[in-house]
């Protein structure tokens, strides 16, 4: 085995680990169906979310409340990875977007989130399939789509479907900068 598939195999047993126990920071136990509280963690994670930008601390503190009332509040997860990855803690954020992903089956944010911190992590491989992931979970999504082209154009990783995917955007990417940075890119394509 080489340096570099042990080092993935590492990093893939940490991931898997991180889904299990979801953060080094608190662990989980798995509540009665009779101790679940949605309402509470749809309350609490609502609350997070207005103090998440000017108070991280206290943000975080109300979305551990949230998964304490309610173990299975998938956007809890996925908010307590966002926090975590904006303070550069990819192993806790990858172990909460695996769990928000499991949790919110059809919803892309969790695995557009898990791709970014693969992609940061400099995971690009799994970062592009993860993406890919994320379309066949929600087809269209402009956000995937984007961060899917952007990623296999900065990583030289192109291929057949990286034109489809720079004309979606060309044609109906989030913003103006967006569709701009499409069309250079489809016309450095052309032959």
């Amino acid at each position: 085995m080489n340096r570099t598939t042990v080092l993935l195999s590492l990093f893939l047993g940490l991931l898997m680990l991180g889904g299990c126990t979801a953060s080094s920071r608190k662990s989980y136990s798995p509540l009665r169906e009779q101790n679940r509280n949605p309402l509470e963690a749809q309350r609490l994670t609502a609350l997070a979310m207005e103090v998440i930008d000017k108070k991280p601390a206290r943000a975080e503190e109300l979305l551990q409340e949230a998964l304490t009332a309610d173990l299975y509040h998938g956007p809890a997860h996925n908010n307590l990875g966002v926090l975590y990855l904006s303070q550069n803690l990819l192993y806790e954020a990858a172990g909460e977007f695996e769990w928000a992903s499991k949790l919110m089956p059809g919803h892309p944010d969790p695995r557009i989130n898990l791709a970014l911190v693969l992609e940061k992590a400099g995971r690009t491989d799994q970062a592009l399939a993860t993406y890919a992931t994320a379309l066949e979970v929600y087809p269209g999504h402009i956000q995937t789509i984007q961060a899917l082209a952007r990623l296999q154009v900065r990583s030289s990783a192109t291929d057949s479907s990286t034109a489809a995917l720079l004309d979606e955007i060309a044609l109906r990417g989030e913003t103006q900068q967006w569709r701009s940075w499409a069309q250079k890119q489809r016309i450095r394509m052309e032959p």
